[in-house]
């Protein structure tokens, strides 16, 4: 036998596991060493932006030198579970680099917050920044590591500092660019109701309202949808009055104009509370400073403006009826479904069916859904690159409006209720419903860059989530203007008729 000297050596079977222990431990450990490398991480990574970006990033190019390696932030620290993690990303990684086209990789997309969440580490983070407090840190600085270190549970580091691992280009000043010259020194007249263009007097803003007229429709869903929700049901005839609504979600051009206006820039929440409080001091607020960039890094212009709360696009509709003299406000939930649906029956304004188009379940997964139509009028999940749109992109529905069933998702002036529609089911002759009297949440209605088809239809609906959607907000109070969490819902006005 070839081991017998061992069974005859005790001494040398001791030594000879010795050293095989040895050679193993040195082997293994070398495997380790060399594969938490920051070349070992470039040498197979699927997406290279990620090494360029990191390189020029504030964890590599900075004052004091310091260089904060990949596997800082993408495994934990130490224990277990950074053997599991190691073990875990190394397959995926490996798998992504033999299976996968690198140059199909939307880098953009996983380099925003919701993604880079599942790839670092809240424990790295503090491992290295171990005093939350330094000397330097400002007031503000100070206040969200203080409501940071009482929420730890639902805060991350990252949804503060997303930048600071990989590079991302300089946050975009707020400010209006538009090809149109002209300064408007009054607001469009109106004496008769058809299309017409809103100018937005003292600037260059103009913007197209659609004349929507009156008539009757069948609001919400009946039994025969193949796809439906129990919010959405029964469907009840309603009488609208004939009214304007915008073309296009309210775009960062026509709302950093208002934000321009009616600036609060110095003032803290509780001054906007008590000014809000006191009407005769302040007629009509505007939005503090953004706590971050509200566009997202995505460019704003014609983009639609996002992350405002419904209060905030309350006050831009006051803003905008003071300056045109007329009557703005947001649609009501009644009005917006009329408006989106043009006179069409079925789940879109266009011809398909959800099951066709949506891209969940195991065979769409395999293989793909049907865009061919809804990719022309729609901008959602599978068209979207995951951010916003310009209006340009996509057809109008029949009355002539854009991206009512994507892009972003819009506010309604109602206030939410689930079963709205069986309350309207014992009324007659419903004429202009404006939603239930109070409530704790407003309804929001379409569907947005982010998502599936079937949340596309005409009918579904939705409801804000104003604790959700200042979760990391880390002012005290909580900002009346922007949230934190949320950042796929506008909305676009409506302006009354006036006989």
């Amino acid at each position: 036998m070839k081991f017998k000297f061992l069974k005859n050596s005790p001494k040398f079977s001791k030594i000879f596991f010795l050293l095989l222990g040895m050679i193993i431990y040195y082997a293994l450990n070398y495997a380790y060493e060399e594969s938490s490398t920051n070349e070992f991480c470039e040498s197979c990574h699927v997406h290279p932006q990620a090494t360029q970006s990191w390189k020029i990033g504030p964890h590599v190019f900075n004052e004091s030198g310091v260089t904060v390696n990949c596997v800082d932030c993408h495994l934990p620290p130490s224990g277990i579970d950074k053997f599991y993690a190691k073990a875990t990303t190394g397959m995926r990684d490996l798998y992504g680099y033999i299976f996968k086209d690198s140059s199909d990789f939307n880098w953009d997309k996983m380099s925003q917050r919701e993604f880079a969440e599942k790839h670092v580490y809240q424990e790295g983070c503090l491992n290295c920044h171990k005093n939350l407090f330094p000397p330097e840190l400002n007031k503000k600085g100070q206040d969200a590591h203080l409501y940071f270190d009482q929420h730890k549970e639902e805060v991350l580091c990252i949804n503060c500092h997303l930048e600071t691992g990989h590079y991302h280009e300089k946050k975009v000043e707020l400010s209006v660019i538009s090809d149109q010259k002209e300064m408007y020194s009054e607001a469009a007249k109106v004496d008769k109701f058809e299309n017409f263009i809103e100018k937005i007097p003292g600037t260059s803003i103009n913007f197209e309202m659609i004349a929507i007229p009156s008539g009757k429709f069948l609001f919400g869903t009946d039994d025969q949808e193949e796809i439906k929700k129990a919010n959405e049901i029964p469907a009840n005839e309603v009488s609208l009055s004939k009214f304007w609504i915008g073309k296009t979600e309210i775009t960062w051009n026509e709302y950093i104009t208002f934000m321009k206006e009616t600036g609060t820039e110095g003032r803290t929440e509780d001054q906007i509370i008590k000014a809000k409080q006191n009407k005769d001091v302040d007629a009509i607020t505007g939005p503090t400073p953004p706590y971050g960039d509200p566009g997202q890094g995505w460019g704003k212009n014609l983009r639609p403006a996002i992350t405002m709360t419904h209060y905030a696009a309350i006050k831009y509709c006051e803003w905008l009826s003071k300056k045109t003299g007329k009557k703005y406000r947001l649609p009501t939930e009644a009005e917006w479904e009329y408006a989106a649906r043009g006179n069409t029956k079925g789940p879109y304004f266009f011809e398909g069916s959800p099951s066709d188009f949506t891209s969940e379940g195991f065979w769409k997964s395999l293989f793909g859904a049907d865009t061919s139509n809804i990719n022309s009028y729609c901008i959602y999940k599978e068209n979207s690159l995951n951010k916003t749109n310009t209006p340009n992109s996509v057809k109008p529905n029949p009355f002539g409006l854009i991206n009512t069933l994507g892009n972003v998702k819009e506010f309604c002036s109602d206030y939410y209720s689930e079963n709205i529609h069986e309350i309207y089911k014992n009324q007659k002759n419903i004429k202009d419903p404006i939603g239930p009297g109070s409530g704790d949440e407003f309804v929001i209605r379409g569907g947005s860059y982010l998502s599936d088809a079937v949340d596309l239809r005409i009918t579904a609906r939705e409801s804000t989530n104003q604790k959700a959607w200042l979760r990391t907000d880390p002012q005290i109070p909580k900002s009346l203007w922007w949230y934190s969490d949320s950042k796929d819902v506008g909305f676009r006005v409506v302006c009354e008729f006036n006989n």
